[in-house]
């Protein structure tokens, strides 16, 4: 028992992972968050690809077929024919966005 205490390899290898487990500057903790981190941002960037792709598609949809762009005006710009009427009826229960 008293060699192994003794042992000066043993001792330094001891030290070496105590060190880098939690107080070196890349500590074993450290490197888990930022792993958790990566993880977080690489799923961000994969959602906004995949909404940058659809967006691009609704684009060249709104480009190349008409009757999804005449869809889109009447929509969001409450564009109408000629002798067409529009009625907007606001869902009262719905929360309102200031």
């Amino acid at each position: 028992m008293t060699s192994i205490i003794t042992n000066k390899y043993l001792l330094a290898g001891g030290f070496f992972v105590v060190w880098m487990l939690f107080f070196d500057q890349r500590d074993f903790f450290q490197q888990r968050e930022r792993m958790a981190e990566l993880h977080k941002l690489e799923a961000k960037k994969q959602y906004y690809l995949d909404e940058i792709n659809k967006t691009q598609q609704e684009l060249h949809d709104l480009q190349n077929n008409p009757a999804t762009l005449e869809k889109f005006a009447r929509e969001r710009y409450l564009m109408k024919r000629d002798g067409e009427d529009i009625y907007i009826i606001e869902d009262s229960t719905a929360p309102r966005s200031r």
